[in-house]
């Protein structure tokens, strides 16, 4: 998809740690205890151990409330339409991080979702592929195996505990 760190970009784990400022968009499976003493503004939902971490709690929508795009395990782009609208305070991610741009006089170039849309497809064309597989390159295969490495031979054991409790949704509600 081409969102990974760029030359001399950071991971998550990278980043932790070494920062002044961290931006937590619904993100509660990182350590919150390597977050150090940088000043956390979480953007989300449930309340999860980000908002219990953060200095600054922006209510965002439910991936139920809004409208997104999302790329899935196979590479296939798709888009999914607000089912209703987020209570109280709660906007859509795009929304909250435009106005804040906005107050921190550094405005965003869009106004609305359709103008968003059209700014990251001008930047990613491949994301306005909705619903397509885009045909694999075996040239590609080739440069993977030639980047070497070890092969682990042990049993592939998933990182995820409870597949069921990922999300901060499910794990409000258990």
């Amino acid at each position: 998809v081409g969102f990974v760190p760029g030359e001399g970009g950071k991971n998550v784990a990278g980043m932790l740690g070494d920062m002044d400022v961290l931006f937590l968009l619904g993100a509660d499976e990182i350590d919150m205890a390597k977050t150090g003493g940088a000043f956390v503004v979480y953007i989300g939902t449930h309340g999860d151990q980000g908002a219990h971490r953060a200095n600054v709690i922006l209510p965002g929508a439910a991936y139920t409330e809004k409208s997104g795009t999302y790329v899935n395990t196979e590479g296939r782009v798709q888009q999914t339409n607000r089912a209703g609208f987020a209570p109280g305070d709660a906007r859509e991610d795009w929304a909250i991080l435009r106005a804040l741009s906005d107050v921190l006089g550094k405005k965003l170039p869009f106004d609305s979702l359709p103008q968003l849309r059209a700014k990251l497809y001008s930047e990613y064309p491949h994301l306005a592929r909705i619903d397509q597989v885009a045909a694999g390159n075996v040239d590609d295969v080739a440069k993977v195996a030639k980047l070497g490495g070890r092969l682990n031979k042990g049993a592939f054991t998933s990182p995820v505990k409870d597949f069921y409790l990922t999300n901060p949704i499910a794990r409000a509600s258990a």
